[in-house]
């Protein structure tokens, strides 16, 4: 059995026995019920999430996986290619948005090369997995083999595995890669069912003119590739991008081990639909994070039924939307497990009738 069947096999359900006992200990809480609104919804989820009726959030992660892509020739973003491994430098030396965020919420940055061009990132904190060095453009064929795509997946399920055994209890999902938008368009419009223009951003910063060449783009390597709505590792081949493949494995590796794991923006929602795609079982242990400007993030996030956290008009992408909203996570369950009942407090309840 392979890295990825293995761990299609232990993915669950939530316990329905853990979120009935903090349903109830919701209702003993101090505060009229359902006051506290989503943060008691996701305190909930958290406990079906972990299996546990008091669940923990002390060890948090945000892993940023970064790739290049073939399709930026086609002139399909306003940013060279080099930038992305010059950010990742920045990533590495602490000095990215991401990095300042992760910081706000005590969570460590866990920076990947799954695929950046050109040599191997020499930097003592960037975890080297380089599938390749950099897909090759969708627009004329397919971004990389079958076998690359299974290996992303699967390079991505054992960095978050690795870091399991430094203490986690939840996760976030980021990225970093020159025309990735692309990428990730072109595989929201597949599983979602949705057409090039109507997923289609500016990404960074694209004028109208760049927005045509771009939805055009994304309609011929559609229409190239004819990628298999049916067969997630099909979609990732042909339109797909390294560090996509390798956020599907981290995000099938938290719901395998109860981790929630929480979506970033327009890429790290395309890498939940390809993780969703391989086990519907895995979009139970997603958190939608927030809700990007980039309009293929929200098909995606209404594809996978999720309600974001924050609306906040970002898409930077890097994983500061799921940094953002692990503080509402780490809140809501810190009002669960810390809040006095009633009873503890000596608070008279509502009167019943």
């Amino acid at each position: 059995m392979g890295v990825l069947e293995s761990v299609l096999e232990q993915i669950g359900v939530l316990d329905e026995g853990a979120m009935a006992a903090a349903h109830a200990r919701q209702a003993r809480l101090t505060k009229p019920p359902g006051s506290l609104g989503r943060l008691e919804e996701i305190a909930v989820k958290v406990c079906g999430i972990q299996g546990r009726a008091h669940p923990e959030v002390e060890e948090s992660a945000i892993f940023v996986m970064a790739g290049d892509h073939g399709v930026v020739a086609q002139g399909v973003t306003a940013y060279p290619q080099a930038v992305t491994a010059q950010m990742i430098a920045n990533f590495a030396a602490g000095g990215a948005a991401i990095n300042v965020l992760a910081r706000c919420v005590g969570a460590r940055v866990v920076i990947v090369d799954m695929g950046v061009a050109g040599e191997s990132i020499r930097c003592g904190n960037v975890v080297c997995r380089k599938v390749a060095a950099g897909t090759q453009d969708l627009s004329r064929g397919a971004a990389m083999s079958r076998e690359q795509a299974r290996q992303a997946v699967e390079t991505g399920i054992e960095v978050f595995q690795a870091e399991m055994g430094k203490g986690l209890d939840l996760a976030g999902a980021g990225d970093m890669g020159i025309g990735n938008t692309t990428a990730a368009a072109a595989i929201t419009a597949v599983f979602t069912g949705r057409t090039a223009a109507e997923v289609a951003g500016r990404g960074t910063g694209l004028d109208d003119a760049g927005l045509g060449r771009k939805i055009a783009v994304l309609e011929r390597a559609l229409t190239v590739n004819r990628p298999d709505g049916r067969d997630a590792l099909d979609v990732l081949a042909k339109v797909g991008g390294f560090e996509i493949g390798g956020l599907a494995g981290v995000m099938l590796a938290a719901a395998a081990n109860r981790v929630p794991v929480l979506i970033d923006g327009a890429i790290s929602g395309a890498a939940a639909l390809v993780a969703a795609a391989l086990s519907p079982r895995a979009k139970a242990f997603m958190i939608a994070g927030h809700l990007s400007t980039e309009p293929g993030h929200r098909a995606a996030l209404a594809h996978l039924g999720v309600e974001p956290l924050l609306d906040l008009r970002m898409r930077l992408g890097e994983g500061t939307g799921a940094a953002l909203a692990m503080g509402l996570v780490v809140a809501a369950v810190r009002v669960l497990n810390e809040m006095a009942t009633f009873e503890e407090a000596g608070v008279s309840e509502a009167a019943e009738g």
